[in-house]
């Protein structure tokens, strides 16, 4: 029976990562990952909300933000489903850090340099099929130079990352195969490998987890489980209604086309066009229904109708709604 976190929850994750107690194993991460290129010896945490450009623009939430003791910020974010346009929100976000830091009066555009990681439990189709580690940088397109490193994205694809416990040669494989497969785990594996995976491992047990603690863990399970099962269905019930829809299209634009040919064509054509509806309308369910179950986790937590508003995206009757369903 597995014993360790699952990091692909939200409160698993910042509870491995986004803790002062555990501040070492993210820098330990962090320096595998950039092996070679730099080395990290302390950080801190900031906030994880960044006020916007205007007092009407959304909130910028990170899952986790720190910057290091060299002055790079640094955010780090765990995506557990894909979701449309991922690419552009991760540049999106980046690029709000890096705006951030200007200085009104005279100044020269000094800035530091912002890199975000994000682990991605998905596919995303606009990054190199099947290359699990992407790095986007600032470079001229003919011979790939860096022209500057103020911005950096890397994605890592965990679909792609095969490798199994034996053939993971780096600590930075070994971190991956982890994180991968830590929620199945009986006992933590490269523990005579390097002491930074001893101390994950106390830092996962879920036999040390205190009351508290174990029921933050299980609403956070609840609602990663709930969003999956309705991303499921919803994908299930709108393929449905895209064949249904396609048949009956298909049949009606067959019979005015011809009763051999006509229908044969126009009934594939019908159930294509209705399968895209369907599955378009199915994800857009399954998004609103996740954001009903974050927005009653946020409520639980006691924070505001505004701050819910900002990060779901839900209306303020919704919201209300929910928060009346709770009592």
């Amino acid at each position: 029976m597995a014993q360790f976190i699952n990091p692909f929850s939200d409160w698993g994750f910042k509870h491995i990562f986004g803790r002062e107690i555990s501040k070492d194993l993210l820098i330990c991460f962090l320096n595998d990952l950039f092996a070679g290129e730099f080395v990290i010896k302390s950080l801190a945490f900031g906030n994880k909300e960044q006020i916007g450009l205007s007092k009407d623009s959304r909130e910028v939430i990170f899952d986790i933000y720190c910057t290091t003791d060299e002055g790079k910020e640094i955010i780090v974010e765990m995506q557990n489903r894909g979701q449309e346009h991922f690419i552009d929100r991760a540049l999106y976000y980046t690029s709000r850090v890096i705006v951030n830091q200007g200085i009104k009066g005279e100044w020269d555009y000094d800035i530091r340099p912002v890199y975000t990681i994000c682990f991605m439990n998905f596919i995303d189709p606009l990054l190199p099929f099947g290359k699990f580690r992407t790095d986007m940088i600032l470079a001229d397109r003919d011979n790939g130079k860096m022209v500057s490193d103020k911005i950096r994205m890397v994605y890592l694809m965990l679909p792609f990352f095969e490798k199994t416990e034996t053939e993971c040669e780096t600590d930075f494989e070994r971190w991956i195969f982890v994180l991968k497969n830590m929620n199945t785990f009986e006992r933590m594996p490269f523990l005579a490998k390097n002491a930074v995976f001893k101390k994950l491992a106390e830092i996962s047990d879920l036999r040390t987890l205190s009351k508290k603690d174990m029921d933050k863990y299980e609403d956070s399970i609840r609602i990663m489980r709930d969003a999956y099962a309705t991303y499921k269905y919803a994908i299930k019930t709108g393929l449905e209604d895209g064949r249904k829809q396609g048949l009956e299209e298909g049949m009606a634009q067959g019979m005015a086309q011809g009763m051999a040919q006509g229908i044969e064509k126009g009934m594939a054509q019908g159930i294509e066009k209705g399968m895209a509806q369907g599955i378009e309308k199915g994800k857009a369910e399954a998004e609103h229904q996740k954001n009903i179950e974050f927005a009653k986790l946020m409520l639980s937590d006691g924070d505001s109708t505004e701050k819910i508003q900002k990060y779901t995206g839900l209306t303020i009757e919704e919201i209300d709604a929910i928060a009346q369903s709770l009592h």
